[in-house]
């Protein structure tokens, strides 16, 4: 349930409802990256119907809203959190987030302001005194918020979520050395060469019905 410009990605509560209910009734149980990382790496099975509830940007209608109906089913989710929002108006306060993180929901990292990443530089740069300094985007937007994020939670912070889904090679190395396991996209299959630090998501479209929800998952997933 991001918030964008448009209205493109917004669900409404009773769509996000239905959602939630046929994922239930349908016999899906929600799985969290660590479960994800050992099935990939180790071959840990994952419980039958595995589906991972993710989302981005810290709207508190995730706190508000998604929390209270995942409850209603025992569903557990992934929260990747843009750290300039955090406390804002309209967005989860860092108690929410220990909350969520307490009842066994996910914590997880998606950069401080949401700059994407093929863009990201180590620059040498002088300030006003004359003196030299680094300015280093990879430190700024990736481990710095993972020190806030687990500040917060009191938890280590292992996963990443590209803003806007986009991903370059360049980026991996970076994120593989400040300590991530896995790092999410969203469209695209899962690269050869680094299936950890490219797994594939899906947006859900206003539009769909929740039939359609399960129909595009198994045709994505497959």
């Amino acid at each position: 349930m991001p918030r964008r410009s448009t209205k493109d990605y917004e669900v409404t509560t009773s769509a996000f409802r239905e959602q939630m209910k046929i994922l239930a009734d349908s016999g899906y149980h929600t799985i969290l990256p660590d479960q994800l990382y050992d099935y990939l790496t180790k071959g840990v099975e994952l419980p039958s119907k595995p589906v991972m509830i993710t989302y981005d940007d810290t709207d508190e209608e995730q706190f508000t809203i998604a929390k209270a109906e995942m409850d209603k089913y025992g569903f557990k989710a992934v929260y990747f959190i843009m750290n300039i929002s955090i406390g804002r108006s309209r967005y989860m306060t860092g108690e929410q987030m220990k909350q969520l993180s307490d009842e066994g929901h996910v914590i997880a990292c998606h950069t401080y302001d949401h700059h994407r990443v093929d863009g990201y530089k180590e620059v040498n740069s002088v300030d006003f005194r004359g003196q030299k300094r680094v300015v280093n985007d990879w430190d700024f937007q990736l481990k710095n918020t993972k020190k806030v994020l687990e500040e917060i939670t009191g938890k280590p912070v292992e996963y990443f979520a590209y803003p806007f889904g986009i991903w370059n090679e360049a980026a991996i190395p970076e994120i593989k050395k400040l300590g991530y396991k896995l790092a999410f996209q969203l469209s695209e299959q899962r690269d050869n060469a680094e299936p950890l630090y490219t797994v594939r998501r899906m947006i859900v479209a206003p539009t769909w019905t929740p039939q359609g929800v399960l129909k595009v998952m198994k045709s994505t997933f497959r």
